[in-house]
């Protein structure tokens, strides 16, 4: 889960499931290879589920798992968080 872009990847799934083009393009600055590569972590950590659509093995979604849902909490945590950090930045700059 230490790997970067993991976080971002489970944050664009947690609104439901999306096809990899929509992924991509939900991630500004991910290459194509590294989000291969990310989603196939994320597959066998099994955070997230890649279903094949339509008996064809070229249309695919990716969505959460129960486990890949349950980081909605750590995400919010660290969006609580961030957002403390910059309010306490602007206070301090306004000294």
């Amino acid at each position: 889960m230490g790997k970067r872009w993991m976080g971002m990847i489970i944050y664009t799934l947690l609104s439901g499931s999306k096809r990899y083009n929509e992924i991509l393009a939900n991630i500004p600055g991910i290459s194509d290879r590294l989000l291969t590569e990310r989603l196939n972590d994320l597959v066998e950590a099994k955070l997230v589920n890649k279903k094949f659509l339509e008996s064809s093995t070229k249309k695919v979604e990716y969505e959460l798992t129960a486990s890949g849902i349950a980081f909605k909490e750590v995400i919010g945590s660290l969006q609580k968080w961030i957002e403390i950090c910059e309010i306490e930045k602007q206070t301090q700059d306004s000294k």
